[in-house]
């Protein structure tokens, strides 16, 4: 295994599989777009709203249950991302594995259309909801995986930057959609007709999210060749290769992350580096419709006002910032976004008093940070990646990401607590959640001070070469 192998040491491409083209970035970047039905649509604005609704029950009571269920969801998640990445890798089927998990999370997602507004349907949405979550996680790693299918190494940054904000603005078109056709019709009429009884709307809404997600997915399955795992020495083919069961899988993960951990420490500390100050980025959206809500005041429509804008900052700024990832390396980027973000943090803590004029500048300011640093962290890793494991180690940069998800909310409430302690129980103090935020993200930005970066695009032998 060769760690920092260089574009000219990856053998050409065949001339059926012509290396990368703007039309294979698209496709693959309409992934991204697509997949926005689930992150969006269901994972953050409408059905987790929807199944924490009175209608399923007490809304504490049944956070808590939702609570649980993500977590054994993140859990099934942690310990199996990096075997399905890895045995994608050794069997060449990196592709069908994509389509597979794609169009079973298109599934689950059409199946939520049956959870009606009543508690004997909370489990069935709980159950579809942390199912959907897995099987997204799992085609997620063979996703990002596929990004050094459709770039060159002077291109990696900007395709990375362009699928995140593919991804980001797919959110926006979609929630428009669905927010004004169904879930709050202009002047009380349903612009697709839609009666809102029963949970109609919401429930109509995840069959458009289901097809949204199944229609976008199409291009990157028809456009990108499939990925075919490097021959072994003496021209063996790999799917000639031994098979290993299941449960074998993780002895073999466990010797390549120790020799991936001798020839490519770097990799491991950016592993770990990522896996904190990523918990903050997912954080700042998390919470920011809370604050939004809780400490400046916003109703909810200008709370979707509010997520819509911070979509398109988010979206816009990965895209341009792409371009200053290729130039610079990814590291550069992730840093200056970092401390961006932990600037502007800490000013929406001290300056909350401005009220919402505030938090729509530095909320803008934070979210404008959020997507580049999103970006140039796959770009950074999928330039460090030893040739023919990629699909194994975006498996671990979903695991080590999964282990770390209980960071933001942890520090968020405890800051919460400590504001509570200094200016009484009775004080709105909510918006000392920012500081755990701000703390998470400055933990990551410490950790990844120290590891070195590799401008150096790292692909699988049988991809395509730089042209």
């Amino acid at each position: 295994m060769t760690v920092g192998a260089t574009a000219s040491e990856l053998s050409s491409p065949s001339p059926a599989d012509s290396g990368p083209t703007r039309g294979r970035v698209l496709a693959w970047g309409l992934w991204d777009w697509g997949s926005a039905s689930f992150n969006a649509v269901i994972t953050t604005f409408v059905f987790t709203v929807y199944l924490t609704s009175n209608a399923f029950g007490g809304e504490t009571a049944v956070s808590a249950q939702l609570g649980v269920a993500m977590t054994i969801a993140g859990v099934l998640v942690a310990l199996l991302a990096p075997i399905t990445g890895q045995r994608s890798d050794r069997r060449g089927r990196r592709k069908l594995w994509l389509a597979v998990n794609t169009y079973i999370v298109v599934v689950l997602s059409a199946a939520m259309f049956f959870v009606a507004p009543d508690p004997g349907y909370l489990w069935l949405g709980l159950f579809l909801l942390a199912a959907g979550t897995i099987f997204y996680e799992f085609a997620t790693v063979n996703y990002n995986a596929m990004i050094t299918q459709v770039s060159t190494p002077k291109t990696i940054g900007k395709v990375s930057g362009f699928g995140w904000g593919m991804g980001y603005v797919g959110g926006i078109v979609l929630l428009l959609i669905v927010y004004f056709g169904f879930i709050e019709p202009i002047g009380g009429t349903a612009l697709f007709g839609v009666p809102p009884t029963d949970g109609l709307p919401v429930r109509v809404t995840m069959l458009v999210a289901a097809v949204w997600f199944g229609l976008f997915a199409l291009p990157v399955l028809l456009r990108v060749p499939e990925y075919h795992a490097p021959a072994k020495p003496g021209g063996a083919d790999a799917a000639a290769a031994p098979r290993v069961g299941f449960f074998a899988s993780y002895g073999v993960l466990f010797r390549d992350i120790r020799t991936l951990y001798r020839e490519s420490r770097q990799t491991v500390y950016f592993l770990i580096a990522s896996a904190v100050f990523r918990d903050g980025l997912t954080g700042v959206f998390t919470f920011g419709g809370v604050l939004a809500a809780g400490s400046f005041g916003f109703s909810s429509g200008e709370v979707i006002i509010f997520a819509i804008a911070a979509n398109i900052v988010a979206g816009a700024s990965t895209m341009l910032v792409g371009l200053l990832d290729d130039r610079f390396g990814a590291k550069p980027v992730i840093m200056t976004s970092l401390i961006g973000l932990v600037i502007s943090g800490t000013a929406v803590f001290f300056l909350h008093d401005g009220g919402q004029t505030v938090f729509w500048i530095f909320g803008l300011i934070l979210c404008a940070f959020v997507g580049p640093a999103q970006s140039a962290s796959r770009s950074f890793l999928a330039r460090r990646i030893p040739a023919g494991r990629n699909g194994e180690i975006f498996g671990l940069y979903a695991t080590t990401g999964k282990a770390a998800t209980f960071l933001a909310p942890a520090m968020f409430t405890l800051f919460i607590g400590i504001g509570a302690a200094i200016n009484g129980p009775d004080a709105n103090v909510q918006y000392w959640g920012v500081l755990g935020i701000v703390l998470v993200l400055f933990v990551g930005l410490l950790l990844l001070i120290p590891v070195r970066s590799n401008d150096v695009v790292v692909g699988d032998p049988a991809e395509p070469a730089a042209k």
